[in-house]
């Protein structure tokens, strides 16, 4: 399992909250405001209603979060921010998705290629191979707490029409349609399990793995990513 999967990611931006806490509500914020932009109502809006949680769930104030979604439906004014994606690939045959939130396209394009770049890597085509699908995650220890059996649950889950899942050492992984990532959520969340994540990602259709020695390489480029302050998200083709 690579040091920065999913789990791992999800992990490092909740201990980041507390050592950056101002520049991650900046970039939280501004997913909400580019998500309200499509509608202000969570409810009627998944990708508004995973921002708004993912904010929530790093603490962020009910103020500000009411301020984004204004910003995004136009209620108030504010700077200018957009959604991009830059696709690329970085040896040994790494897909990688970043989506940037920035009010500054050109320097976000400049730094995202210069990481590209400096390991190796190029801009190039790769979303051919990435499904957008809602993505649910809960933790073993999550699972049993609640004293939920794991088969029983996979099967609850198939009947809620989800696309897919994986059991890994850290959790389970529930993929989803768009359309049905809330309700799946609502479920889940009515049987008392906490979701460690719930979001809109690209999942890859074809992965690949890496060895010890390449894991460490791409590991290093994907922490520059993570501290670059227009970089929201990053996905990858590595299984």
């Amino acid at each position: 399992m690579s040091g920065h999967s999913k789990w791992a990611t999800t992990h490092r931006q909740k201990e980041l909250v507390d050592a950056k806490r101002g520049a991650v509500f900046t970039k939280l914020a501004n997913v909400i405001t580019i998500a309200a932009k499509n509608g202000g109502d969570p409810s009627a809006n998944p990708s508004l209603r995973a921002a708004v949680d993912r904010a929530r769930d790093a603490s962020m104030p009910k103020d500000n979060i009411e301020r984004a979604i204004k910003k995004g439906t136009g209620e108030l004014a504010g700077d200018q921010v957009e959604e991009i994606y830059y696709e690329g690939l970085v040896p040994p045959g790494v897909q990688v998705v970043v989506k940037c939130v920035t009010d500054n396209k050109n320097r976000s394009g400049s730094t995202v290629r210069h990481s590209f770049t400096k390991n190796g890597g190029s801009f190039g085509s790769v979303l051919w191979n990435f499904a957008q699908l809602g993505v649910i995650r809960i933790t073993s220890d999550d699972i049993k707490a609640k004293q939920i059996n794991n088969e029983a649950l996979e099967l609850e889950l198939i009947d809620q029409g989800i696309i897919d899942f994986k059991k890994e050492a850290e959790g389970l992984s529930i993929f989803t349609e768009i359309k049905d990532l809330q309700s799946v959520r609502d479920f889940l969340e009515k049987k008392g399990l906490h979701l460690a994540a719930a979001d809109i990602e690209y999942v890859a259709k074809d992965k690949i793995e890496l060895s010890s020695a390449d894991q460490e390489k791409i590991d290093k480029f994907f922490s520059e990513l993570e501290d670059n302050e227009d970089v929201n998200d990053y996905y990858t083709n590595l299984s």
